[in-house]
């Protein structure tokens, strides 16, 4: 009870300082998470189409997806130096892999009969694209939209290490200097973002597939 009454204490004297670090968070993981899934979705959509390239594609992102990421960090320093942009980076690669492989999914499991009936009226292979074969894919798309937003904003606080901003910094300065309380509350509200983003993501995602299979 006391450590709670401590972190509720720490979070009213320090409100403002923690709204700046959520923000920055938030930001820096929003800039990740957009590289990631576009690029992410250009290369599923890439291999989908050129299917021989696809399990070294794969293959490649996995490997990436394994790397700790403290040591991915550590990997790209010097290269880039410390900061935010080494971070964007880092955490960008981290994501690109559920975005591969839910795009390449679920493009390639749409029915051969559907693509078939498609061709057989004349559609080019653009338009089977754009209007088919994404549009029924969108369902396992966003469930690696939303496996990757939340591992981008959970692994965002290992930024703090290199001198990137966010919650990380909390965590970071709570380890320290032994304040157990700010160090708590960081972890806790990186978890609360996670948990908040991963719910309405699930709302659209169960939105998205009830309108397929109404469809």
């Amino acid at each position: 009870m006391e450590f709670i009454q401590e972190v509720t204490s720490l979070y009213a004297e320090r409100g403002s300082w923690f709204l700046e670090l959520i923000g920055a968070h938030i930001a820096l993981s929003l800039t990740a998470i957009v590289c990631a899934g576009v690029i992410g979705l250009l290369l599923g959509i890439w291999i989908s189409i050129h299917r021989k390239a696809a399990g070294s594609v794969l293959t490649a992102a996995n490997i990436l997806y394994t790397i700790p990421s403290i040591s991915l960090l550590g990997m790209l320093i010097p290269f880039l130096g410390i900061g935010n942009p080494t971070a964007v980076v880092a955490l960008t690669l981290y994501g690109i892999m559920p975005m591969v492989r839910n795009t390449y999914a679920g493009i390639t499991g749409v029915s051969p009969e559907v693509i078939s009936a498609a061709e057989g009226m004349g559609s080019t292979q653009a338009q089977i694209m754009l209007k088919i074969r994404l549009p029924l894919a969108m369902g396992v798309i966003t469930a690696g939209i939303r496996n990757m937003v939340v591992m981008t904003i959970s692994t965002a606080a290992i930024a703090s290490f290199i001198g990137a901003g966010g919650l990380g910094v909390a965590i970071y300065r709570g380890i320290t200097i032994y304040d157990t309380a700010m160090t708590f509350s960081g972890s806790l509200l990186i978890a609360v973002i996670a948990i908040l983003s991963d719910f309405l993501l699930g709302i659209v995602e169960r939105r998205i597939k009830k309108r397929l299979h109404l469809g």
